[in-house]
């Protein structure tokens, strides 16, 4: 049949099985929007702001394991989208963002909001497309999509011009193409099994590739049968449940002191889609110090990048577990049994007095079990991934490697529309100021979320940094903000709550977390805690895992 360029995109989309796009409209994608509305079968969620879709996009991809999409129009519409893209790209989610432009016969001559989107987004895409003809329309999506979602997942971006969207060709729908399973070198296996097999201090890292290859069951069976404990990176969480007995918190920069000493006494280290990030591998010269390292990774590129390894396996995660399972022996509880002197010796280290630690526990507690739990940038973000437990995969969302301020209302709009879940949201108020405009989202779309804005008045993890590194000189790091968080909640339509003492947190938060349920409405919690909380542990940049900091040195 014939269709419309507009018409032959939304047909596309449900093709894919896209069933929520976050968006905003404008002038060269006023023929999708009008595409949109007549077919009725596609929810769309109309941001306060093109970021805000962009992490919306994103969130709803992490929290569901399916591609995230957004729309924009052009020029300024599409260049608000590169930081959400850009965040997507570092942390592998898949997304597809669409975006309008100007006809083929305005293209190159500086029309009115033209922009070369397409140039712009190519060092933060897995690919691109800008398409001129609209033959050439449902290959680009089907082929879109099927990047996004293989290999190393991570956002693809697809330009339109405004003549495609109102062109016709003939139309024929068709499956989504099947994703390839990789070939896995048996010989590789084989030698990674006869290192395990003769270690007697394995130590497994999971990184957020057993997370997006849905090897979270597997890597329970690996540590069982190996007896050994699991440490997670950040993007890792959640791949192993925090209440396991075999899993020992997070490693890397503020990660657990348990974790740093395993790391410290294993012998062979196992990393399961991890790429050695500078948090994590921190000094990489030294990181493994004579250890054998395995590294499980997807992508090639990310082997002997940052730590050189023993042994390099091409694989997915859950595909590699499972072919090394039945050529690994079981293995005795020493190495368990030191650990578990780790763990105790943790319990003694952690600063419990500090408001952060006392609101996220409880939060924690409360908060219905599973469900999402979405963390912006900063201090609260090492305070949320340290206390706030996570059950399952898919349940911590946050910006990991692009480290983006104001990701968490619009991840957090993605996630509840994903799941339909209450969401959790951890977020600082240098953070919020940055994309508070989204509550107003949540607040007409009826999202039901528990904001736990941990306002100190500063930028608590720059002015951290600056404690330490800059003899306590604090420029710009006191934010000196007049805004009550309340009123501002209230204003939008929101609830407003606040904490200021330890003996008001479990009210407050019971209170919150029935409001948000019994209403699907977003709660806004202003917990004020003090400037001088510190994330500890810390690990100064380029130093080694014995150098974790107990306390804030004074300089």
């Amino acid at each position: 049949m014939k269709l419309k360029g507009a018409e032959i995109l939304i047909n596309c989309l449900l093709e894919q099985g896209v069933d929520t796009i976050f968006g905003y409209p404008g002038g060269t994608v006023l023929d999708i929007y009008d595409a949109l509305y007549r077919n009725g079968k596609i929810n769309h969620i109309l941001t306060a702001h093109e970021q805000g879709a962009a992490h919306a996009a994103d969130g709803y991809a992490r929290a569901t394991g399916k591609v995230g999409v957004c729309f924009a129009t052009s020029g300024p519409g599409a260049t608000n989208l590169v930081t959400g893209i850009a965040t997507a790209f570092m942390d592998s989610v898949p997304l597809v963002a669409i975006t309008g432009n100007v006809g083929l016969n305005m293209l190159g001559r500086d029309s009115f909001q033209e922009i070369d989107i397409a140039g712009i987004t190519i060092p933060i895409t897995k690919h691109n497309y800008i398409v001129k003809d609209v033959n050439e329309l449902a290959e680009t999506i089907r082929r879109a999509f099927y990047i996004a979602n293989s290999g190393r997942k991570g956002p693809v971006l697809i330009d339109i011009l405004k003549n495609v969207q109102i062109a016709e060709c003939e139309y024929e729908s068709k499956e989504p193409y099947p994703l390839k399973e990789f070939a896995i070198d048996s010989g590789k296996v084989k030698e990674t099994a006869d290192i395990i097999n003769s270690a007697k201090k394995p130590l497994i890292i999971a990184g957020g590739g057993v997370i997006s290859s849905g090897a979270s069951p597997y890597l329970k069976e690996l540590a069982k049968k190996l007896n050994a404990p699991v440490t997670y990176t950040l993007m890792g969480k959640g791949a192993i449940p925090d209440g396991d007995p075999l899993c020992i918190g997070m490693l890397g920069m503020h990660g657990t002191f348990a974790a740093a000493k395993a790391l410290i006494a294993s012998d062979v280290i196992i990393a399961l889609g991890s790429r050695f990030s500078d948090r994590v591998a921190l000094n990489r010269d030294l990181f493994a110090n004579g250890k054998k390292v395995i590294h499980i990774d997807i992508d090639n590129a990310e082997f002997d990048k940052n730590v050189k390894t023993t042994v390099r396996v091409l694989a997915s995660v859950d595909s590699y577990i499972k072919a090394v399972l039945p050529l690994l022996g079981e293995h005795g509880s020493q190495w368990m049994d030191e650990v578990a002197t780790f763990e105790e010796g943790e319990k003694l280290k952690v600063d419990t007095s500090i408001m952060a630690y006392k609101i996220l526990k409880k939060a924690s507690a409360l908060a219905p079990k599973g469900n999402p739990v979405i963390a912006d940038v900063g201090q609260h973000q090492m305070w949320a991934a340290q206390y706030f437990a996570a059950e399952r995969p898919r349940q911590f969302l946050t910006s990991g490697g692009l480290g983006t301020m104001g990701y968490s209302m619009g991840a957090a709009i993605g996630a509840y529309f994903g799941t339909g879940k209450v969401c959790t949201v951890v977020v600082g108020d240098g953070c919020f100021n940055m994309n508070m405009n989204e509550l107003s989202t949540a607040v007409t779309q009826g999202v039901p979320l528990v904001i736990l804005l941990m306002n100190n008045s500063v930028l608590g993890m720059v002015r951290q940094w600056q404690k330490i590194f800059y003899a306590r000189r604090f420029s710009q790091t006191t934010l000196n903000k007049k805004t009550d968080y309340v009123k501002f909640a209230e204003s939008f339509g929101a609830k407003g709550l606040r904490i200021q003492s330890e003996d008001e947190i479990e009210s407050v938060l019971k209170e919150a977390y029935a409001y948000a349920q019994k209403n699907s409405a977003p709660v806004l919690v202003d917990c004020h805690i003090s400037c001088d909380e510190n994330v500890l542990p810390m690990i100064k940049p380029g130093q080694t895992y014995d150098t974790q900091l107990e306390r804030m040195e004074e300089n």
